[in-house]
């Protein structure tokens, strides 16, 4: 009796952390809105997260309507697809339908759809993503899906992917590619010669904050089916090992080739080891995980680069190479590293590895379910990419592009209201300034009129002493913006994501200055005593630009000349 009850409450545990682990997959998706905005430029990220969205909520229809028949349905036509039911919008037969199934396999579905969104991200047209988004949730991922998840063909083969390496990820990087090979390349992205140009994402931050957002859904997307404590504790521990072998490879993979670790591309890495683990987490040891970490590490940053540089397929986001390929890989380990002696501990039906005694027989199974998979993807993508293309049509126009998708597509003038590029807040800051008791004025030209302008460009961190300097000499007044720049030196040479750029515009302060009663050569003397690195300076210090002003206007009183200055410059 006590047996029963100990037995019932670990189903009802169990049954409830299957639905949260399928929430921490649901909440993925802000994972993924983070990052594909991130990867990409500000004036296309309020269309980014629309698309992450409704992806979601277009998806729920279709897979509530039919996917999720042809999914889990009774299967039909020798385990190609399930056997589609309305079963589920009837109100006698609601309280029969298996809705933690449901739940469960909506948002592994929504995943599949929301991978596409990143390689096809900045050119794209809103109403082609929404249909593409409503096909692959209503046919396409249920399909696939059913031959490995829903008693389909592969299944009864043997095929094993536990959580969606091959059956989610690889098919959503593929048809990522095919996607992103249709629309063809943003505007700017190479050169007439082929040169891949480097389109920083503007937000490295919130990029970062994806991955951890996406890395923290994992543990659900990995371990949600898993039926004990002990075997959820292994496949967490798979699921950490993996992605961060990954990031510590690519790191100094990257340091080693380029001589200096890759930001963007080692984030990629955290995302292609957790690919990479998905298929095979439950039936691998540390060994395995290391390996597969190892492996997807390198190969997300070759394939990147290759994809990009040789290939000249545009793919802000890298998801080919996190998802397409390292999900390839994915399934691909199962029939390398499948432990035995675990499958057997949790009960898991799979073949032993080629590395560990299994022979070829579970790899032979497991190349034949990739393959299989990658066809039907391909053949659908391509099917799907060139109907819409010659009817919607999939791309925008040139000047659309150029504007940004937030205002072409969605007439949203910036998803960054209220942060304009303004000074931060060190302008509130003081240093008091560098002494000026013994300064003596600089000898350049300056214009014989009663009003001058002066502008300085300087380094944002010289910028605080720049002003209370200037303070200490009479000038009070100013206008200071943020720009970007670089003078005949070109700025410094950086990469982004494995491509290279020689031509890189550095951040600046620039202070506008308009005097009438404070001596020029008097400014410019301040300005250079307090910018100069050393005796005589280094380049990037700066420059101070100086001109003469015909004329000024106070728009509150009307006063003009030096009269208009008198709240500027006491």
């Amino acid at each position: 009796m006590t047996s029963d009850i100990a037995s019932a409450i670990s189903d009802s545990v169990f049954g409830v952390w299957y639905i949260l682990g399928a929430t921490m997959v649901f909440f993925m998706q802000a994972g993924f809105a983070m990052v594909e905005a991130g990867f990409t430029r500000a004036k296309n990220a309020g269309n980014i997260i629309m698309k992450n969205l409704m992806d979601f909520c277009i998806g729920t229809v279709a897979f509530l309507f039919l996917g999720y028949g042809l999914m889990c349905g009774e299967d039909a036509v020798g385990g190609f697809l399930g056997k589609p039911t309305l079963g589920m919008l009837s109100t006698s037969g609601f309280d029969s339908v298996d809705w933690s199934n449901f739940w469960f396999q909506l948002v592994f579905c929504a995943t599949a759809a929301t991978i596409v969104s990143g390689a096809m991200a900045e050119r794209t047209k809103f109403i082609s993503y929404v249909i593409y988004s409503f096909f692959i949730s209503f046919v396409i991922y249920p399909i696939e899906a059913h031959w490995v998840w829903g008693g389909g063909w592969l299944s009864q083969l043997g095929y094993f992917d536990w959580a969606g390496s091959t059956v989610i990820h690889m098919v959503g990087g593929v048809t990522a590619l095919i996607g992103a090979i249709f629309l063809g390349p943003r505007i700017g992205k190479y050169t007439k010669s082929g040169k891949a140009n480097v389109i920083a994402g503007h937000n490295i931050t919130i990029a970062a904050l994806g991955c951890f957002i996406l890395w923290f859904g994992w543990y659900g997307f990995n371990g949600a089916a898993g039926t004990s404590v002990a075997q959820v504790a292994q496949i967490f521990v798979t699921t950490t090992i993996a992605p961060a072998v990954a990031c510590c490879t690519t790191m100094f993979f990257t340091w080693i080739k380029d001589g200096k670790p890759d930001v963007g591309m080692t984030l990629n890495a955290s995302l292609a080891g957790l690919v990479g683990i998905t298929a095979p987490c439950a039936v691998v040891d540390s060994i395995g995980a290391i390996i597969i970490g190892i492996i997807c590490g390198i190969l997300v940053v070759l394939s990147v680069e290759f994809v990009d540089t040789k290939l000249h397929i545009d793919d802000p986001v890298g998801a080919f190479s996190v998802h397409g390929l390292c999900g390839l890989f994915g399934g691909i380990a199962v029939g390398l590293f499948a432990n035995p002696n675990i499958a057997s501990e949790y009960g898991v039906e799979v073949g032993a590895g080629l590395f560990y005694g299994g022979g070829f027989k579970q790899l032979g199974i497991q190349l034949l379910g990739c393959v299989a998979i990658l066809a039907w993807t391909i053949v659908c993508a391509i099917v799907l990419f060139a109907i819409l293309r010659a009817t919607v049509g999939l791309r925008v126009s040139a000047d659309e592009e150029v504007t940004g998708l937030d205002v072409s597509e969605h007439g949203l003038a910036t998803a960054y209201a209220g942060f304009l590029p303004t000074v931060p807040a060190i302008a509130s800051q003081t240093t008091g300034g560098v002494d000026v008791k013994d300064l003596k004025p600089v000898p350049v030209k300056t214009p014989g009129t009663t009003m001058t302008k002066i502008t300085i460009m300087c380094k944002e961190d010289k910028f605080v002493e720049l002003k209370d300097t200037l303070a200490r000499i009479g000038v009070t007044g100013m206008t200071v913006s943020n720009v970007l720049g670089a003078g005949v030196e070109a700025g410094k040479t950086g990469q982004f994501r494995g491509v290279k750029t020689n031509f890189n515009l550095l951040p600046k302060i620039q202070v506008d200055i308009v005097v009438s009663e404070v001596d020029p050569k008097l400014v410019v003397a301040a300005a250079t005593k307090v910018l100069r690195s050393g005796e005589k300076g280094e380049p990037g210090d700066g420059k101070i630009f100086i001109s003469a002003v015909s004329d000024t206007y106070r728009v509150s009183t009307g006063e003009d000349g030096v009269a208009a200055l008198d709240m500027t410059v006491r």
